[in-house]
């Protein structure tokens, strides 16, 4: 009898021989030209970009002006992307520690000398504790499908070891949308255009998906009214026709609202709910009370508005809600993303080409490519944590085994996750064997063991997804690889040999992983081929635009669950990202890419701001019981009395305290263990220093 490894490495072993025998187009650096490209950044407009070589050095960088999204613009911080290709500060050798854990104390080191000390240090952890006593860590630090991690995963797999479920962003609101749709799928967010109401809620489109306000402008000269629903006024909702201010995490109270008019007013279609819904006695029972005075003491939004919007987004056709992440991070965001799922489904809108909810397009491509294939394949961890939980993890004396290696690549736990003061007492265990493949020395690296010199975007081969698009992009490689860094999947392929893994899976080339990704046999992959995408650089999949995903859908209603988090502490606060050229953890150490003054501010209401005493610029102390912070105040009317906010993505080294924003954020996960943290439902008190 043939085992399934045997049989897996037959197959594996067969289609790279049929690899090498198709016909090969160089994609690899040149010397001089133009190379075509896509950005990497966790963003849902992944821009086509073309870079412009001359002498074997990235000389220019501008977005694609055929591409149906990124319209020949690039956002302001990918602007300036070339500046940090070639920065000083690149880590571009691997580097030993030789000071204490955090001290950013390094020397340089050999490939070979850190390969060899790696698969030490794993095989002796394995023969003492067993591989569950590793754990890789890895985020979003680049979305391409084949550096992101298919070789990495493969790796841990093969050994045995700890996993952490990447549920930091995404996975409640897909958890949510599928609750009421069966699948998280939604429309086409590119067809907005057609929509003449669109609620924009809980995202900051201007400011974080920038290229899709395009889409919204269209659909807005094309008489559509722009509905923004956020508990702050963003630069998003300063530019929409209508702004509904509510209170942080009474979503779902909302939505109740507007369902009760409908209800009440005869704008619902009972035909539509009898034949395409289940148990729509059972919502429409639960928001009986959710009457226009009663959301507007749960909400703060006025009666009046709540009966205009429930009336616009039932009768003025085709309507939709676009919605990412935002409303997820609470411990009612499943609930929340459950019931905006809800609004137009029981409208009837998805009967209308650009009607129903726009959500995050990834479903799309992770069916296209198989990539549930490829993770069932896949031997399960041993044990799995949400990675919200890394704190606890690295801390908890009871984790049995403990963990003892840590590796981490594309992503910056110690700036990124909560809980951000027990992730650094871990990071400083003498007795956790830390390894970051890293760019720039990050607050993660700096308390690593060994920092293993990575590539970036414009330096390896990729295939880049979008979760805000249906167009897939060839990444090619402009440069060579700055110094000694090496593409993720290079350090992989590495440690593979290192640690005795010879099947061919193990050692696949970048090109190799994406032409099998490409050979997957979905219809969204026809006319999609290596070399289209080589000749044009991105090609979108076999979708037509227009497309009804649910027009004979099924859906799943039921009752709403209204009850909203009690307080804890005076303050609410709330972790934005609200900076056009500085969004995400990535360019935190470039003051080119920072607001002015450079460091970050509390955004304060003037009735709060007056009652404590403090002014614009004042220092003030924000705490709780995870943590402390002292920053600036900036007395501002965009936040609503009783909730602060201070952005997201700040390094360490931004306060006197060593720490950021998530110093003081929650970290709580659902009791599943499965979804986001409860970022957004984190309680503070405030005073004047």
């Amino acid at each position: 009898m043939v085992s399934d490894s045997a049989r897996h490495s037959a197959s594996w072993t067969r289609r790279l021989e049929s690899a090498g025998r198709a016909v090969k187009r160089s994609v690899g650096p040149v010397r001089a030209g133009v190379i075509r490209g896509a950005c990497h950044h966790d963003c849902p407009d992944t821009c086509v970009w073309e870079v412009t070589v001359e002498d074997g050095r990235a000389v220019a960088l501008r977005g694609l002006a055929d591409h149906p999204t990124t319209k020949g613009q690039l956002c302001p911080k990918v602007n300036r992307f070339l500046d940090r290709v070639h920065h000083p500060d690149r880590i571009l050798t691997p580097l030993r520690r030789t000071g204490p854990k955090g001290s950013g104390e390094f020397t340089p080191v050999t490939w070979d000398d850190a390969i060899a000390e790696i698969g030490e240090r794993f095989r002796s952890i394995i023969a003492q504790s067993g591989p569950a006593a590793i754990l890789p860590y890895s985020l979003d630090g680049t979305q391409g499908v084949i550096q992101k991690g298919i070789l990495a995963r493969r790796f841990f797999a093969a050994l045995g070891t700890s996993d952490v479920r990447r549920h930091l962003c995404g996975v409640t609101a897909w958890l949510g949308a599928a609750d009421v749709l069966g699948t998280p799928r939604g429309i086409d967010p590119e067809d907005l255009h057609l929509a003449r109401t669109v609620i924009l809620w809980g995202t900051n489109t201007f400011v974080t998906n920038r290229h899709l306000w395009t889409t919204i402008e269209q659909a807005r000269e094309a008489g559509a009214e722009v509905i923004v629903v956020d508990p702050v006024r963003t630069a998003t909702a300063e530019r929409a026709d209508r702004f509904l201010q509510l209170r942080p995490g009474s979503d779902v109270a909302l939505v109740a609202g507007l369902i009760h008019v409908m209800d009440r007013d005869g704008l619902l279609d009972p035909t539509w709910l009898a034949e395409h819904t289940t148990d729509a006695a059972g919502l429409l029972a639960s928001v009986i009370d959710a009457t226009p005075l009663t959301t507007e003491a749960r909400t703060g939004i006025p009666a009046d508005e709540v009966v205009a919007v429930a009336h616009r987004f039932a009768t003025v056709r085709p309507a939709a809600v676009r919605s990412l992440v935002g409303p997820e991070h609470r411990g009612n965001g499943r609930e929340i993303m459950r019931a905006i799922a809800m609004l137009p489904t029981v409208t009837g809108a998805w009967r209308d080409a650009g009607g129903g909810l726009a959500r995050s397009t990834q479903v799309w491509w992770e069916e296209a490519f198989g990539l549930d294939t490829e993770e069932a394949r896949l031997a399960p961890p041993a044990r799995s944590f949400n990675m919200a939980r890394l704190g606890e993890v690295l801390t908890d004396p009871t984790t049995d085994p403990p963990i003892e290696a840590l590796f981490v690549h594309n992503s910056n736990p110690a700036v990124i996750a909560p809980d951000q003061n027990r992730i650094i007492e871990g990071l400083r265990r003498e007795n956790l064997f830390t390894v970051v493949a890293e760019q720039f020395l990050t607050d993660t690296a700096r308390h690593a063991d060994l920092v293993l010199p990575a590539t970036t975007q414009i330096e390896h081969l990729d295939l880049a997804p979008a979760w805000g698009h249906l167009n897939v992009a060839l990444n090619r490689p402009a440069i060579a690889p700055m110094g000694e860094a090496k593409p993720n999947n290079e350090i992989f392929r590495l440690l593979a040999t290192e640690l005795g893994l010879d099947a061919p899976e193990h050692h696949e080339s970048d090109e190799d992983l994406i032409r099998g990704l490409l050979e997957n046999e979905h219809p969204m992959l026809d006319g999609i081929t290596w070399e289209r995408l080589v000749d044009d650089g991105w090609a979108r999949f076999a979708i037509d635009p227009g497309t009804r995903p649910h027009a004979d859908t099924t859906f799943t209603l039921g009752p709403l669950d209204i009850d909203i988090a009690e307080p804890e502490a005076p303050f609410q606060l709330i972790s934005l990202k609200q900076h056009v050229a500085f969004l995400n953890a990535n360019y935190a150490q470039f003051p080119a890419h920072l607001p002015t003054p450079p460091h970050p501010r509390l955004e304060v209401h003037p009735i709060d701001a007056s009652a404590l005493g403090v002014t614009d610029g004042a220092r003030v102390r924000v705490h709780n019981e995870r943590g402390s912070l002292t920053v600036e105040a900036t007395v501002s009317d965009r936040v609503q009395p009783g909730l602060v906010a201070l952005p997201f993505g700040w390094g360490h080294s931004s306060t006197p305290e060593g720490r950021a924003v998530n110093a003081l954020t929650n970290p709580a996960v659902p009791d599943d263990d499965a979804g986001s943290a409860a970022f957004h439902d984190t309680w503070v008190h405030i005073e004047v220093v």
